[in-house]
Formats: structure tokens, C-alpha cells, sequence
């Protein structure tokens, strides 16, 4: 196999508030290969964005990356100036936000916007410039292209500002783009739209995404492979097919049957995890899903589970594979 794309080894942040200190990303490691779509899932609060921000070097002041690397094409990223991070984002790496929003800046055209990184790393300028704003516009399908470089967010549809930061996203070709909830905003029917859309991009480009998300619905539409995160760590990775249909972790388990099955008689009632997700300020046991897990053990509540290999290319950190 190639060098991938992004490799994330053993990653760990925390963050420094009034309430104490938090472990939100512990040891986390994954990898995304040129051409590939790997889902980050779990639970809002599992550390999923704080691991986004912190690869491409956009972590709050109050969060600090303790330990680990974070490798772009072969580049460790931890140690760029502001200087080389500026050459580096948006350029090499993008990012799409889950609110278009509070990603679109409302005094500014929307052609500006789409501009910028193209404006800031190549040489296009004038009516090159416009005509790669045009392009990109009309790769993620906004109608009239030409007319509309001149609107403003205020005149976009939810759907449409989202698909204009996705041009933004691969405005200058990047290696990795890390999509983070981008469907949140968004109601089914254009959901589905701009899931088919962002994969014929990454298709076209050969671009590595991170799909960050809490639904296994998107996962087994999008993504090729899946890192499963809880309370700061990545407790089970694989293919993606393998893991909906063979789950290894308790909690990627539980996970899976939490999402109806429409092709399927519906269940008197869908399953729930029991519990709660522990605050990060509070002491866990040694395996955080110790407390919800319904296959326990007294190992659990003591050592660290290391990764076990369930099959090849399935990986869980659970002690009965022990």
C-alpha cells in the first residue's frame, strides 16, 4: 500500500478550562489514502472536531496537542510557523464546515470568497481567476454560475451555500479535505444530493475526505472505511461494509442497531446505549465504555484494552478478543 495521504499517530489534546483539564482526543491514530472516504463516527462530545481542528492545526488557544504527529504527504504538520501553515491550509488541505453560515463571510460576494485560495496560491488572476470560480461552481452544480458569482450568502439556499463551501474546499485541488458534519443543516432530499455530489468530486480529483459523523445511514452510502470514536478514542476501525455488517466493538454495535433498518419489518422499539458519555473532567475507568458496555469484564474497569485484529483490516480495542 501507498503512503497514505494523512497518517495521525497517537494523537492526544487537551484542553485547559475553569472546570480542569480534558483529555478530548486520547492516542488517537488513523489513516486516509489518496482517493479514499474514511468516516470519523460517533457521538456528539466524542472528540471528533477537536481531532479535525487539531490535524489541520485550527484547535482552540485553550487546547494543547500533548503528544502524537499529525503527517501530510510525507510532512509532519505540529511544527509549521504561521508562516508555512498559511502556504499549507487551504492549499494542500481544506476544510468544510458544518455551518455555511458561519463559513461565508455575509459582506462578500460569493465569487470573492471562491476566489481566495486561488488568489493566494496560484498565479490565476483576472479573467482566468473568474473563469476557475465559474468552474468550481458549476462542478458542485449551482445554476447560472456566471450570473451568480456576484450574489451574496443572504441569496443562497441552505443547500446551495453548503455546496458553495465545498467549492471553496477544493478550489486549489488539495490532497485531504476534511468534511465536518457537513449535512447537518441540511433536510434529507438535499442531503442525499450532496452526498452523491461529494463523491463524484472526490472521484474526479482523487482527493483523501474525512467524513466527520454521528450517522451510520452516511457512512454506508459514503465512506470506504470507518475509525468508530468514544470519549476521546478510536475504538474500532475497518472497512466500511464490514463494520455495519460485523461489527467488533460493543459500542460500534450498539451504534449500528440504533439506525432503522428501512428494508427491514420496523423493530418494536430501536435499541438505545444505556448511560451516558462520561464528562471529560471526571476520572474513567481504564476502558471508557466500561460504564454502558453490556459485555463488561473486571479487566475492563483496570487495564487499557490494546488493539486486537479481529480480521484482517478490522481492528478493535476490546478485551474479549483478548
Amino acid at each position: 500500500m501507498t503512503e497514505p495521504v494523512l497518517r495521525v499517530e497517537n494523537l492526544t489534546v487537551r484542553i485547559a478550562t475553569k472546570g480542569g483539564v480534558a483529555n478530548a482526543v486520547d492516542s488517537v491514530s488513523l489513516t486516509v489514502q489518496a482517493g479514499e472516504v474514511v468516516a470519523l463516527v460517533g457521538e456528539s462530545g466524542s472528540g471528533k472536531s477537536v481531532t479535525a481542528l487539531a490535524i489541520i492545526g485550527l484547535h482552540p488557544s485553550v487546547a494543547t496537542i500533548t503528544s502524537g504527529d499529525v503527517v501530510l504527504n510525507g510532512r509532519s504538520l505540529l511544527d509549521l510557523s504561521p508562516e508555512e501553515w498559511s502556504k499549507v491550509r487551504g492549499n494542500e488541505i481544506a476544510m468544510i464546515l458544518q455551518d455555511p453560515l458561519t463559513a461565508l463571510n455575509p459582506v462578500f460576494s460569493i465569487g470573492n470568497q471562491v476566489a481566495e485560495g486561488p488568489r493566494l496560491h496560484t498565479s490565476l488572476r483576472g479573467t482566468e481567476l473568474k473563469a476557475r470560480v465559474i468552474e468550481l461552481l458549476e462542478s458542485v452544480q449551482i445554476p447560472r454560475a456566471e450570473e451568480r458569482v456576484r450574489d451574496f450568502p443572504h441569496q443562497f439556499s441552505g443547500g446551495m451555500r453548503q455546496r458553495v463551501v465545498g467549492a471553496i474546499g477544493i478550489a486549489c485541488n488539495p490532497s485531504l479535505l476534511i468534511a465536518d458534519e457537513p449535512t447537518t443543516s441540511l433536510d434529507v432530499t438535499v442531503e442525499d444530493a450532496y452526498l452523491d455530489l461529494l463523491k463524484d468530486l472526490q472521484e474526479q480529483t482523487n482527493v483523501g475526505i474525512l467524513f466527520i459523523t454521528h450517522d451510520f445511514g452516511i457512512v454506508g452510502r459514503l465512506a470506504d472505511r470507518v475509525a468508530v470514536m468514544y470519549s476521546g478514542r478510536v475504538l474500532e476501525t475497518g472497512v466500511a461494509s464490514d463494520i455495519i455488517s460485523n461489527p467488533s466493538h460493543p459500542y460500534t454495535e450498539a451504534l449500528v442497531r440504533s439506525v432503522p433498518d428501512l428494508d427491514s419489518p420496523p423493530p418494536k422499539r430501536l435499541l438505545s446505549i444505556s448511560g451516558s458519555p462520561p464528562s471529560l473532567f471526571e476520572p474513567k475507568p481504564a476502558c471508557h465504555f466500561a460504564t454502558r458496555c453490556p459485555d463488561v469484564m473486571d479487566i475492563c474497569w483496570t487495564e487499557v484494552p490494546p488493539d486486537f485484529t479481529v480480521k484482517p483490516g478490522q481492528i478493535a480495542k476490546c478485551w474479549k478478543y483478548a
